[in-house]
């Protein structure tokens, strides 16, 4: 039975587009215990080749030590890099969002896509050759033939020129193992799954990057330098990691962390929501980008920043987790808001979660001393009709009256044009979602 359910996942993931397959039963193996397991020091080495940026005076550390900066400024050499290539390639929105966050360090230490031996280093063990923790693979997936090693390729966004690609291999991966490996799954009901098995292509190419261009976007995304020079030095930069609209509770929620036992005194939060491609149910990255534009000019907080993140999510719960803190380092955060949840999904046939509530949470406990990041757990907060916003815990003990609205809820009431409660959702966030609808 074994083998045959591995014969019919092989075939799945080798068709999947022209198969109907989302019905497959699941494999859902739990985080093993050496994954969780008290974490050993990174080891870190520098590669060659990589151009340095210059790293502001904040309190953290880029990931593996420096922050990569692969952008050309010349605008000769750009045009001479461009006509060394040997084709042209259109990015996909993911591939996009990668290439990116390579180029500009968000994915430091990288300095291109991963090779084989490094995809398989990051599948199996979490870590990359040279040592430092690593989450998810950032891998550069193809079905054209054209893509061998020793070619250079142009990739580009439309007209605009946006990378050089310097191809050193070319493989085909094991796509089920990956899954299972970093999803703790492999139906094609986990949308992380999902995007792996009928997005990608067959094929891994892994090379060196050299950046011409930032991509065109509907919104600003600072390089982390950028970010890092407009942070306090010396003082806790806490992340907030957010796909969706702030409510009230989320406001709430990030602006109580700074007064964690975990966070020193003075810190600040840098609010950074992911703006790229994402589940096919959640709000369009420009309409969120706006929701949060207008909340920042409602509340003026000035211990609150606010910034943008190009980033294609996986829905890979505990080890997206990983990936988000380690971006969020190189942005200059020390710490790092983990809530209930955090990057997880439902299954597309039951809605039954692949995560545990605190898997995420556990998980990044766990890794948060080897990575150089602490994670803040998130406060369960409820609404109450007496005290407002207080903790789940202190609502019960005091016999507190609870309000509560679902999501699906609110978002009836959105579309039906009723009042939604300013406990509940921002007045400016709900004129923009209505605007945007």
């Amino acid at each position: 039975m074994a083998g045959f359910r591995a014969v019919v996942l092989a075939v799945a993931f080798a068709s999947a587009s022209a198969f109907n397959l989302p019905s497959l039963a699941p494999v859902r193996p739990s985080l093993s215990k050496a994954a969780v397991s008290a974490p050993r020091p990174a080891f870190v080495t520098r590669r060659s080749g990589i151009v340095m940026g210059a790293v502001a005076a904040v309190k953290q550390v880029p990931h593996g030590g420096k922050l990569v900066d692969l952008m050309v400024s010349d605008d000769g050499k750009k045009a001479d890099l461009a006509k060394s290539c040997d084709f042209e390639h259109q990015l996909t929105e993911r591939q996009l969002c990668d290439v990116e966050l390579i180029c500009n360090g968000g994915l430091s230490p990288l300095d291109g896509f991963m090779n084989e031996a490094t995809y398989k280093s990051v599948v199996d063990d979490m870590k990359l050759p040279s040592g430092e923790i690593f989450g998810l693979p950032i891998v550069f997936d193809t079905d054209d033939d054209r893509f061998v090693p020793g070619k250079k390729v142009l990739l580009k966004q439309g007209d605009l020129d946006i990378a050089t690609f310097t191809i050193e291999d070319r493989f085909k991966p094991n796509k089920v193992h990956e899954c299972k490996q970093c999803y703790g799954e492999t139906t094609l009901e986990h949308p992380g799954v999902l995007m792996v098995a009928t997005e990608r292509g067959a094929f891994y190419c892994g090379g060196k990057l050299e950046g011409l261009n930032r991509p065109k976007r509907d919104f600003p995304c600072r390089t982390p330098a950028e970010v890092r020079a407009e942070l306090p030095a010396d003082k806790d930069v806490v992340a907030f990691q957010c796909r969706n609209p702030v409510h009230r509770a989320h406001y709430e929620l990030f602006t109580r962390a700074l007064d964690a036992p975990e966070v020193g005194e003075d810190a600040v939060v840098l609010v950074h929501p992911t703006c790229g491609p994402t589940q096919a149910d959640d709000i369009p990255g420009t309409t969120r980008y706006k929701t949060y534009v207008r909340l920042a000019e409602e509340t003026a907080n000035p211990r609150i920043r606010w910034d943008y993140l190009p980033y294609s999510m996986h829905m890979a719960g505990p080890r997206e987790a990983i990936q988000h803190m380690m971006i969020r380092k190189n942005f200059g955060c020390t710490h790092f808001i983990i809530g209930r949840d955090m990057a997880g999904s439902k299954s597309s046939i039951t809605g039954e979660d692949f995560y545990g509530a605190y898997d995420a949470q556990d998980f990044a406990k766990a890794k948060g001393p080897e990575l150089g990041v602490t994670p803040v757990p998130s406060l369960n907060l409820v609404y109450t009709e007496e005290e407002g916003y207080v903790t789940a815990e202190e609502a019960k003990e005091k016999n507190l009256t609870e309000k509560k609205l679902s999501g699906t809820k609110f978002r009836k009431m959105l579309r039906g044009g009723e009042d939604i409660p300013e406990w509940f959702a921002f007045k400016s966030v709900v004129e923009v979602l209505r605007e945007d609808s």
